[in-house]
């Protein structure tokens, strides 16, 4: 048996789901599944003796939630935790409420034909399993937060005029993120001015999660946050963001930008794809647009947001000492693909700076 292998700890009360898990991870030989208990009680006994690198944690459980024993984790001994959840309203909600208390990612599972569902699953799960397996914990942000501005508070503001509000409309702010991404995301939007550029967003999750994790967002920021539908308008002081499941590239009609929302294979296997966004931002806004690599596992975006240097757009990529896991942004900047490298507290200013200036083709 490999004794470097991540080990992986799976909490769940459902006996299929565990059996299915453990298989499922076992047969990585970078993975070894030490334990599968029925709920955080158990689980408590089996980490006594041996504390795992990755815990995979269902959130509706008895005898204590998911969500409490998360909580308690942190706050004990900070470890990376895969949230595997039920394609429920609850479910999805309480999921939201884990990814903000430092959960790493979600991986959904159906209330019916869940054998199935995990195994036709299994190339995400372990990817899930190994991306955390590569998080920094101490980069998580689990303080709660408001809607207040500190970053961009602390940037002069012009007084909002017509001619600016239609010069913001012409902008476009896509960023990419996946590991990590949600707490990031949470630091970046929730300090953003109410009128700031359109921003468009790829997080990588699962179908039916983005719309409670839009809602959540929506209720920390001054900007309107939602989840993407076909034909949006991008606009100044909003945020879309795509749906899981789907696909999502920036079109144009005359003066004003809109997203479609499409079916499509998979794209550096996901589906949203950063990649899909950034080339659809090139190819459509070129100069006109920022383009924001953050905190994640693997490349998808990386060639996306090159594309997007060499038209002319602004590109930045979050620093490693910042990033939960500096997979992404690092293939980014090895490809040539980055203006400049910024610490994730820096990016609410950097959105504003740019919406404020209109300087288009800082790429270039």
């Amino acid at each position: 048996m490999n004794t470097a292998a991540i080990r992986v700890l799976l909490v769940d009360d459902s006996a299929v789901v565990r059996q299915v898990l453990t298989g499922l991870l076992d047969s990585d030989p970078e993975i070894r599944v030490i334990g599968a208990a029925a709920d955080p009680i158990f689980a408590r006994e089996r980490m006594a003796k041996e504390w795992p690198d990755v815990i995979v944690l269902d959130v509706e459980m008895p005898r204590m939630d998911g969500l409490t024993f998360l909580r308690q984790i942190m706050a004990e001994r900070p470890t990376p935790v895969v949230i595997c959840s039920t394609l429920t309203e609850k479910g999805t909600q309480t999921s939201m409420q884990a990814l903000s208390a430092g959960a790493i990612a979600v991986i959904a599972k159906p209330k019916l034909n869940v054998k199935n569902y995990l195994q036709d699953a299994s190339s995400e799960i372990v990817s899930a399993v190994k991306a955390a397996a590569q998080a920094r914990m101490g980069r998580i942000n689990r303080a709660p937060l408001t809607a207040t501005v500190p970053v961009a508070a602390a940037i002069p503001q012009a007084p909002l005029s017509a001619s600016a509000l239609a010069r913001t409309t012409e902008q476009v702010v896509a960023i990419g993120t996946s590991t990590g991404g949600t707490q990031a995301l949470e630091v970046v939007l929730s300090a953003l001015p109410s009128v700031c550029a359109g921003i468009i967003i790829v997080q990588h999750m699962p179908e039916k999660f983005t719309a409670a994790f839009a809602s959540r967002l929506d209720s920390l920021c001054q900007i309107e946050v939602s989840e993407a539908q076909n034909g949006d308008r991008v606009r100044a002081g909003r945020a879309l963001i795509a749906p899981g499941g789907r696909h999502m590239v920036l079109r144009r009609s005359g003066a004003q930008y809109y997203v479609e929302v499409l079916d499509g294979p998979l794209v550096n296997r996901h589906r949203p794809s950063v990649d899909v966004m950034f080339r659809s931002v090139a190819r459509t806004a070129g100069g006109n647009a920022l383009g924001i690599i953050m905190t994640g596992m693997g490349d998808d975006g990386a060639q996306g947001i090159a594309e997007m240097r060499q038209t002319g757009a602004l590109t930045l990529a979050q620093d490693e000492a910042s990033c939960v896991v500096y997979g992404m942004p690092k293939e980014a900047v090895k490809r040539g693909g980055i203006v400049r490298s910024v610490s994730l507290d820096a990016i609410a200013a950097e959105i504003v700076q740019y919406g404020a200036s209109g300087e288009m083709g800082h790429g270039r």
